[in-house]
């Protein structure tokens, strides 16, 4: 295969990827909008552009798979086929078909790997009227529309005569398109015995098309646009990852040529030269800050491709356990990294797979219970700050704290004692905790214990967090909080005895300084008590096994938050606040807990990032976050 056909391949499967999803959302909205005409023309103009590509590509698999969609979606939009359930599921059935023959395509060139001959007759018994639909229902529709046409629209005696056919398929003058064209020429195609000559078809085809474009070139005109229209490239995601890594590395650099200009200007002060290197130091740090923003841009997607799945998805799975659902998208515009992105996918389908299978009640229950028969699934995305937040809300039955209390006791993940101190919403947030599930029996959707420890797992990977609020007879709530950009954040820097730890600014709320006095003991753990709230403290100290020099009588805490929790972090310094490129630690260290990757300073040395949420959950359960890790110093012996 030449390079200019792997090209054009590439490019018709990334194509082709985009109007599947446009394609498994407009039939979800089709079914509670069966009448919308532009939405099924949207439709069938997506369709249509999947099948003359195939066609041209040489995949007759695909092809006669699009060309049956194809035909349903014409008498749809034409009114002589109404928009029923059985409809849609077989042509969502056909959808589901081209997805494999494209995955068949993206691994071995070709379509023929994949049986397409079931759903070719379930597409034909569509075709032919042999639905569970009301015999002639269609038909009927179809007569309603032809006489409501004749009724509105007298034809006048220059409309009566015959427009110009193409291969047996009516063209309108005014109006014609390459795609209509394309239409008469592939039904002259699929026709035993043409009826037209093929010099004539030409013939015809070369004045359509000459029109179309003549019609296209006014309207462009009179709407003053032109080729500008098309300013978009697609890029390789690699290509992108290679340069946020080669601008991670200028940050890197940045930050060092600072920390050195700035030692020479206490040193050299009225030296011209380093005044004059100053001032090229603040030129190249607001240039690199500008490219980093740009850079971070380019990677930057709606959140709506994420979330392009979740319709259908919603769909098949009420359907499948006999459940109405409603939902609901917000905030679909919402930008967020590509990396990001990629990992918070998995993590959404548990949340709402769990939703509808443990959250939302069967029509009957929620009768029983006073509520509407069909439950709502909301999702909403949005920007706070350096964040963003998504949140997934059922009106459902919520989770039962008794049934999560007898879970995590039978299992032995907590005790009684830790129970008794925990606040409700502690409690509903153990289910994330491996192993934990509900559920009373085991499905294929969700059951086994391993989905929401999962989601925890995903989004920690990205420096997000995961919390779940609940009301028992009225819903849950899950709310997703993730950075921007994974790849270079802004960290507080902090010291302990000689090592140097970076903590996300993320998760810090605030930093206070204490004296020896303030620290308090309870049950064997020590706490601060500060503004009326009595707060967990944590050595780094101790967790990390530094080997100290002495008790000091004043030091800092950092008080960091993950949801609802806050830990102090107890600090011998403050340093400063740095904007710092995450690394990770590599397969050997990349176990450890509490560490969420690594950094290099503007002096050079390398530093830990703290995973605050796996900090602030070994506390609470009462266990040293780095077991086993000595951090060794210069210093130490």
């Amino acid at each position: 295969m030449s390079d200019e056909t792997q090209e054009i391949l590439k490019e018709f499967l990334a194509e082709s990827e985009e109007m599947i999803e446009v394609l498994d959302q407009r039939f979800v909205a089709l079914e509670s909008d069966p009448a919308n005409t532009e939405l099924l023309n949207e439709i069938f103009r997506a369709m249509h552009s999947m099948k003359g590509s195939a066609s041209f590509l040489g995949f007759t698999h695909l092809v006669d798979v699009t060309h049956r969609a194809e035909n349903i979606l014409n008498k749809l939009r034409q009114g002589e086929m109404a928009v029923m359930p059985d409809v849609v599921n077989v042509i969502l059935e056909a959808i589901d078909t081209i997805k494999l023959l494209m995955a068949d395509i993206r691994e071995s060139g070709t379509d023929t790997h994949v049986s397409t001959q079931a759903v070719a007759q379930k597409l034909d018994a569509i075709l032919s009227g042999r639905t569970s639909q009301a015999p002639g229902a269609w038909h009927a529709s179809h007569d309603r529309t032809v006489a409501a046409t004749a009724e509105t629209q007298p034809v006048s005696a220059s409309s009566a005569a015959s427009p110009p056919k193409l291969g047996g398929i009516l063209i309108n003058e005014d109006a014609a398109t390459k795609e209509q064209v394309l239409d008469a020429l592939n039904e002259q195609q699929h026709q035993a015995e043409p009826k037209t000559p093929l010099s004539e078809v030409l013939v015809q085809a070369k004045v359509t098309t000459e029109r179309a474009l003549e019609s296209a070139l006014q309207k462009q005109e009179k709407s003053g646009r032109g080729a500008e229209d098309d300013q978009t490239i697609r890029v390789e995601t690699k290509r992108l990852d290679s340069v946020m890594n080669l601008v991670g590395e200028l940050v890197l650099g940045r930050n060092r040529l600072i920390k050195i200009g700035g030692q020479l200007e206490q040193t050299h002060e009225s030296d011209p030269t380093v005044r004059a290197l100053g001032e090229t130091l603040a030129q190249l740090n607001l240039v690199t800050t500008d490219l980093q923003l740009a850079v971070m841009k380019t990677r930057m997607l709606p959140i709506r491709k994420v979330l392009a799945k979740m319709p259908r998805m919603v769909r098949d799975l009420s359907q499948k356990l006999g459940k109405q659902v409603r939902l609901d998208l917000h905030g679909e515009e919402t930008e967020l990294d590509k990396s990001v992105a990629d990992e918070i996918g998995d993590p959404l389908v548990h949340l709402v797979r769990n939703a509808i299978d443990h959250g939302i009640e069967t029509p009957a229950e929620r009768h029983a219970h006073g509520k509407s028969s069909e439950g709502m699934l909301r999702i909403a995305a949005s920007q706070e700050g350096n964040c963003i937040v998504i949140r997934i809300q059922d009106d459902g039955r919520g989770i039962a704290l008794d049934k999560v209390k007898a879970k995590a006791l039978a299992k032995g993940l907590v005790s009684e004692a830790e129970l008794a101190s925990m606040e409700p919403r502690e409690i509903i947030n153990l289910i994330f905790l491996p192993g934990f599930s509900t559920a009373e029996k085991i499905t294929d959707v969700s059951g086994r214990g391993v989905g929401m420890d999962v989601v925890r797992t995903n989004i920690r990977r990205i420096n997000g967090t995961v919390e779940i609020d609940s009301q028992p007879g009225k819903g849950s709530a899950v709310t997703i909080k993730l950075p921007l950009t994974i790849a270079i954040i802004q960290a507080l820097m902090v010291e302990v005895e000689e090592a140097t730890f970076a903590i996300p600014l993320s998760s810090v709320i605030e930093a206070v300084k204490i004296t020896r006095s303030d620290i308090k003991t309870i049950n064997g753990r020590e706490v601060l008590k500060l503004r009326e709230r009595v707060l967990p403290l944590l050595r780094l100290a101790d967790e990390f096994e530094i080997p100290s020099s002495g008790e000091r009588d004043k030091c800092y805490v950092v008080v960091v938050g993950l949801g609802e929790k806050q830990v102090g972090v107890i600090v011998d310094r403050l340093r400063s606040q740095e904007e710092v490129v995450i690394k990770p630690m590599g397969d050997y260290l990349a176990d450890i807990r509490g560490v969420a990757g690594a950094t290099i300073t503007g002096e050079g040395k390398v530093v830990l990032i703290l995973d605050i949420s796996e900090l602030v959950q070994d506390i609470r359960a009462g266990r040293p976050a780095v077991a086993g890790l000595s951090y060794m110093t210069e210093e130490a012996p």
